[in-house]
């Protein structure tokens, strides 16, 4: 298992290219007899291998590609040279998510190998582009089309690192939905000696800012924080001091709970903007649905297992950004997302602790076990 991390580390997968990652990952694969089936869109490589024929569908979903390493000189070791000092692992990609694909690998042959009758269908998803911003190849493709083929998921393990502290003390039973948008706010350019002649679109914006800073959205409920906004850029200015710009532009985002909608949250939004009388132009974009796995027969899987390995069972929440479950929940399965801890992810020294990936390994076969068991 850490000599196959060692290889995926030390392959630069920047999202959203592979880069051979897929090659090394097939051959491990191939030990337990998995059919190994390359899935491309838009020249983005995805890898999507089965094994058993019967039963309902079981599926671990993961990436392995990366984000970019940042200045290199301000790591301890090379980001993609995988250098192990004591306990610890480092390199970009080693907790998100390199390990926890990883160690599913060493736990499905380990659990192949031993069981004597395969009570479902098992299989391993994964994709080169979740990192990246392109749509284009992304896994929900993949789901349209395993829909459209009959082919659904019944339970999903998502290796998203989703620790806090230790190995397994946290895990994802949802994902808040994503939705961003562009603002832009039109006012009247002109000489800043003369106010009566300008319309200062700066100005307009504070009130806006203030009133959507205070604005409650929803609640949240008891698996979600309440609905959260936030502004990432303002964009103005005419290039000189004595210039009143004639127009703003604000970036958002807001993360959202199963509480608010796409269409509540953009009528709310606009609701304020016409209130403030402003000319403005305004576009949208949908990164994600937010998910929440409501029954218990998966999810309790997942938490007894992880406590007869550890002695302790995890907090279930929904916290985090988004992840690719959001595409898997088009098929109502039930999803969970467990990996490792998650402090030092997208960092520069990103790594995990090697001790805590033999003990996720361990609570992934004990997954496959017990739901084998139950099935």
């Amino acid at each position: 298992m850490i000599e196959l991390l060692q290889n995926l580390i030390q392959i630069k997968s920047i999202s959203p290219k592979d880069m051979g990652c897929f090659d090394l990952i097939e051959k491990e694969l191939k030990k337990s007899n998995f059919n190994c089936e390359r899935i491309n869109y838009q020249n983005i490589e995805n890898l999507y291998a089965t094994v058993g024929t019967t039963g309902k569908l079981f599926c671990f979903l993961g990436h392995t590609d990366v984000v970019p390493s940042g200045p290199e000189d301000k790591w301890k070791y090379p980001p993609f040279s995988a250098t192990i000092e004591g306990d610890t692992l480092y390199g970009r990609g080693t907790a998100d998510m390199k390990a926890s694909v990883s160690a599913f690998i060493e736990s499905a042959n380990e659990f192949i190998s031993e069981v004597d009758k395969l009570n479902f269908r098992l299989a391993i998803l994964l994709t080169s582009n979740e990192e990246g911003t392109s749509k284009d190849g992304f896994i929900d493709k993949i789901i349209d089309k395993m829909i459209r083929d009959n082919e659904i998921i019944d339970f999903c393990l998502v290796g998203e690192p989703t620790s806090s502290e230790k190995v397994a003390d946290c895990a994802r039973i949802g994902r808040r939905g994503s939705l961003g948008g562009c603002l832009k706010i039109f006012g009247k350019q002109g000489h800043v000696a003369y106010p009566e002649k300008v319309i200062n679109p700066i100005l307009l914006s504070g009130e806006l800012i203030s009133k959507l800073k205070n604005k409650v959205w929803d609640n949240g409920n008891e698996a979600f924080d309440p609905t959260g906004f936030q502004i990432s850029n303002i964009k103005s200015g005419a290039g000189a001091h004595n210039v009143v710009p004639g127009e703003l532009e604000m970036t958002f985002n807001f993360r959202f709970s199963t509480e608010s909608t796409e269409d509540s949250l953009k009528s709310d939004f606009e609701s304020i903007l016409k209130n403030l009388g402003l000319d403005y132009d305004l576009s949208w974009d949908l990164n994600g649905n937010p998910y929440y796995t409501k029954d218990h027969f998966f999810k309790d899987i997942v938490c007894s297992s992880s406590e007869e390995v550890t002695g302790y069972r995890p907090e279930l929440n929904a916290k985090g950004g988004t992840s690719d479950g959001r595409f898997v929940a088009a098929m109502n399965t039930e999803i969970v997302e467990l990996g490792p801890v998650n402090k030092s992810i997208h960092q520069i020294d990103e790594h995990v602790s090697i001790d805590e990936l033999w003990t996720l390994k361990d609570i992934y076969k004990k997954i496959l076990i017990n739901l084998n068991q139950s099935l």
